[in-house]
């Protein structure tokens, strides 16, 4: 049933208003002007549910892909893909092919969501705004760990919505060799530091 403002009633400036109709104006068109305004404050179910994080965020159109957990937007945003890492571009094993990865999920053009987490910062030391990535209901900070193409990086420890998934979708990847971890030789889980790969070959 529709929630309304009788549910812990509070008196509006309208009420004397609507008050002396009823006085004045005759019950019956009195009771109906009163029930209108008492009406008005009626929603649909779930109308003042506040948006899951999913729901959440901004739309925003990629412009390119610096590397496997970094994009800049089309209006010049730099983003930070939260709560995880990849490995470097330069260096690391892995870290092209993560870049790649990357790529796959958010060409050039696409539109995405970008999704702040409440419980982490907004942005990192660098000034890129530190955002999950959604493309249409893919959570591309998940498809990556997923893939084995990033870690979980907790920084500071400080873990955010989708915390124990990536773990989750980690040890998975882990345990069935999927990208670096089957790649390369050196790959370790290790939350608190991010992507180790190794050195690349």
């Amino acid at each position: 049933s529709p929630r309304c403002a009788w549910s812990g009633y509070r008196r509006s400036a309208e009420t004397p208003r609507t008050v002396d109709v009823v006085v004045r104006g005759g019950l019956a068109t009195g009771v109906a002007l009163l029930l209108g305004a008492l009406m008005a404050g009626c929603s649909s179910p779930g109308s003042e549910t506040a948006p899951t994080l999913e729901e959440s965020g901004e739309s925003a159109a990629v412009a390119y892909v610096n590397d496997g957990d970094t994009l800049r937007t089309v209006d010049g945003r730099k983003v930070r893909l939260v709560q995880i890492d990849a490995p470097e571009l330069h260096g690391d094993c892995y870290g092209k092919a993560a870049l790649v990865a990357l790529l796959r999920l958010t060409p050039a053009g696409t539109r995405v969501r970008l999704v702040r987490d409440p419980a982490l910062d907004a942005k990192d030391r660098y000034g890129r705004e530190l955002r999950y990535v959604f493309n249409g209901d893919t959570n591309v900070t998940l498809a990556l760990v997923r893939a084995g193409a990033a870690s979980p990086y907790f920084f500071r420890n400080e873990r955010g919505r989708y915390a124990s998934e990536l773990l989750a979708a980690a040890r998975d990847a882990r345990s069935a060799q999927r990208g670096f971890w089957g790649a390369c030789p050196r790959a370790e889980l290790n939350p608190g530091l991010g992507s180790v790969t190794g050195p690349g070959r």
